[in-house]
C-alpha cells in the first residue's frame, strides 16, 4: 500500500518556521509577564513574630550581636512620622544591620550596591494585632545581580540573616 498525501496536509516550510518563531516569542512574553506579576511578592519575605514589636526588636538586637553582625541603628517610623505632623498608629520599626567583612567583599567589586546597604529588617504591627518581620529576599535579589553580589549576598548574607531571625519568627 502506498501512502497518499493530500495537498492540504502539505505546509510550506516558511509557514512552519513563522509559526514556530511566533510560538517561541509568545512563550517568552508569557513567561516574562508571569515573572513580572509574581516578582514583587517574592522580593520581600514576611514572617510572623513570636513576640510583640518592642520585644522582637530587643531580641533582634541581641541576635544580631550573637551572630557577629553590627547594629547600625533602629528607626522608629511612628516617631519620625509624628515629627512631620503625621499620626500613624500601628507600630513600625526599621532595624539596620551590617557585617563589615561581607560589606567589604561586595563593595570591592560592586560599589553601586551601597544603595542597598546596610541590610534592613522591618518589624511591624499588622492590622490583626500580630507582629511581623519583613526583609528583602537576599537570595533572589543576589541572583538578579549575579557575580560577586550573588556569591556574597546570596550566600553568607542570606544564611546569616536567616540565622539571626530564626528564633524570633514562626516557621
Amino acid at each position: 500500500m502506498s501512502e497518499v498525501k493530500s495537498e492540504s496536509s502539505k505546509r510550506p516550510v516558511g509557514a512552519v518556521i513563522v509559526v514556530g518563531v511566533l510560538g517561541f516569542v509568545l512563550g517568552v512574553i508569557a513567561t516574562g509577564l508571569g515573572a513580572y506579576a509574581v516578582m514583587p511578592g517574592q522580593m520581600i519575605v514576611t514572617k510572623e513574630c513570636k513576640m510583640g514589636v518592642a520585644e522582637t526588636v530587643t531580641a533582634l538586637k541581641e541576635s544580631i550581636a550573637q551572630h557577629g553582625w553590627v547594629l547600625s541603628g533602629v528607626g522608629n517610623m511612628n516617631e519620625s512620622l509624628k515629627k512631620q505632623g503625621v499620626d500613624f498608629e500601628p507600630q513600625v520599626r526599621v532595624v539596620k544591620l551590617c557585617h563589615p567583612q561581607h560589606a567589604k567583599k561586595v563593595l570591592t567589586t560592586d560599589r553601586h550596591i551601597a544603595s542597598m546597604m546596610p541590610c534592613t529588617l522591618a518589624v511591624w504591627e499588622g492590622d490583626d494585632g500580630k507582629t511581623y518581620l519583613s526583609q528583602m529576599n537576599m537570595g533572589l535579589m543576589a541572583k538578579l545581580f549575579g557575580g560577586n553580589v550573588a556569591k556574597v549576598m546570596g550566600g553568607a548574607v542570606a544564611q546569616d540573616e536567616h540565622a539571626i531571625i530564626a528564633s524570633l519568627v514562626v516557621e
